[in-house]
């Protein structure tokens, strides 16, 4: 995740990498309503206090919502976060899979899918996947380095219509970006999407592989042979809203 933030800090006009040590943050001016994409990772409570409010004069310079990822058990890093107001807004489950026999699914599963897909689908993809009514993924992920993910994209009836990113790290293979639009789920395009990517990145040497899932997909990434690690935090802080005008 500390990898792939510091691509999202670089993915949008505007965008920034904040880095302390012990600490990583991708700042977006372009989707300050999402959270997701403003977000904070550290290695330990102590650093994250010590660069706590250069971080928060940095998302605030934005009109920022912005959330910070706790690992379990990090009650200290809770406490802090809370008393600086930030409200436990989730809690996804974090899953990884060793990659010893992942099988490819056949051609005639899913047909027409390219591990060559372009960047400019994911952002509208998962806008249309999740239910935020808004373009913020569009905005915050226009470009990414060269080589820098394996963009998986499929089709159905001719339009995209479903995709993921998987991004190689010191033999691990990170999922991100995994959305199928509402008019063609049901049809196991996400799965099967992923087979391929993760047979790909056995390909590539990868011996394991690792995610956050929402609820939505933790039953499909648990039929793919993903196993639940521990569940981790995001603790949000929401911008006050503007005073009123005397």
């Amino acid at each position: 995740m500390f990898h792939w933030y510091r691509l999202v800090g670089g993915a949008s006009e505007g965008s920034r990498v904040f880095e302390r040590t012990g600490v990583v943050a991708a700042v977006v001016p372009a989707a300050p309503e999402r959270a997701v994409v403003n977000a904070v990772l550290y290695g330990d409570a102590g650093g994250l206090e010590t660069a706590y409010d250069e971080l928060a004069a940095a998302y605030r310079d934005i009109g920022a919502k912005w959330t910070v990822w706790v690992p379990p058990g990090d009650d200290a890093a809770a406490r802090l976060l809370e008393s600086r107001g930030h409200v436990l807004d989730a809690q996804p489950m974090a899953m990884a899979h060793d990659l010893d026999g992942v099988e490819r699914p056949t051609r005639q599963a899913l047909p027409d899918w390219t591990a060559q897909g372009a960047i400019a689908d994911v952002g509208p993809l998962n806008d249309r996947a999740y239910t935020f009514g808004t373009d913020s993924f569009s905005r915050a992920l226009r470009t990414l380095p060269d080589g820098a993910a394996h963009v998986y994209v499929a089709r159905h009836d001719g339009r995209p219509a479903g995709c993921l990113l998987m991004l190689d790290h010191d033999g691990n293979t990170e999922v991100q970006m995994v959305a199928v639009v509402p008019e063609a789920r049901g049809s196991g395009i996400a799965g099967k999407l992923l087979r391929h990517a993760l047979a790909d990145a056995v390909g590539r040497g990868n011996e394991t592989s690792t995610l956050i899932a929402t609820p939505l997909g933790h039953p499909v990434y648990e039929r793919v042979g993903f196993r639940p690690v521990d569940r981790v935090s995001m603790w949000e802080l929401r911008p006050a809203p503007p005073s009123p005008r005397t």
